[in-house]
């Protein structure tokens, strides 16, 4: 996978990807990315990517012409057809889902926006994908793009070395990761549940089920409303529902 950030602070990125395991996927050649800054790309004397909002406003609003630019640099250069994605609050909300369809791609470009938005042409014209992280603000796109970009590379062939970890967590099967533990078994007092200790791995397997499936009763019932349950799992959700 090629990774293109259109960003004016390509320096934000630097400890992000250059440490754990965006580091390691690069070792590995699972990845290779690449900055651009479109300021680059302006063709004014001064340099502006922004201006302001016809019919008045408060903030700047990112100008067309560098992202457009830019872009279609990118693509003339590309040996694939990149997905664009536009980093904004109005966007879908970023899931696992859609980590793992992004994960299929050869080429993703994202788009770091500042000010107070994009010129709507931007999304029209260039996007394929917009994404949220959440129902709130920030100053720009790049800790967004960051977020995305490790929930990503990770799920990407050999970068976690144990290829078990992936498809094991939360959200990977619509439902929350059960409860883990390690050593000792004896903690303060606190012990770790007898059947984790009992080497029976279908018995290991079914308690697992049933606490992530808790959980998610628990935590996350949204998750719930469009599974469909076996009647097990049906079982155990009118046993808590009746305690």
């Amino acid at each position: 996978m090629h990774i293109d950030i259109l960003t004016l602070f390509p320096e934000m990125f630097d400890g992000v990807l250059n440490t754990s395991i965006m580091k390691r996927a690069q070792d590995r050649e699972a990845f290779s990315y690449r900055y651009v800054n479109f300021r680059d790309y302006t063709t004014n004397k001064h340099n502006k990517v922004d201006d302001y909002p016809y019919g008045g406003g408060a903030g700047l609003v990112l100008t067309p012409q560098p992202i457009f630019d830019a872009i279609e640099d990118i693509k003339q250069k590309s040996e694939s057809q990149p997905r664009v994605v536009l980093m904004c609050p109005q966007g879908e909300p970023h899931s696992q889902k859609k980590a793992e369809e992004l994960s299929k791609e050869e080429h993703i470009i994202f788009i770091c926006g500042h000010y107070e938005g994009y010129d709507e042409r931007i999304r029209q014209e260039l996007v394929t994908d917009e994404i949220s992280l959440g129902d709130y603000v920030l100053t720009g796109g790049e800790l967004g793009t960051m977020v995305v970009m490790d929930s990503v590379i990770r799920l990407l062939p050999g970068v976690l070395g144990n290829e078990q970890s992936a498809p094991q967590d939360s959200f990977s099967d619509g439902l929350l990761e059960h409860p883990h533990y390690t050593r000792p078994a004896d903690f303060r007092g606190h012990q770790v549940p007898d059947v984790l200790l009992s080497g029976n791995h279908a018995k290991i397997e079914e308690w697992r089920h049933y606490q992530s499936l808790k959980r998610t009763f628990e935590r996350r019932p949204d998750l719930l409303e469009d599974r469909e349950l076996s009647p097990k799992e049906n079982a155990w959700i009118n046993e808590w529902k009746n305690r």
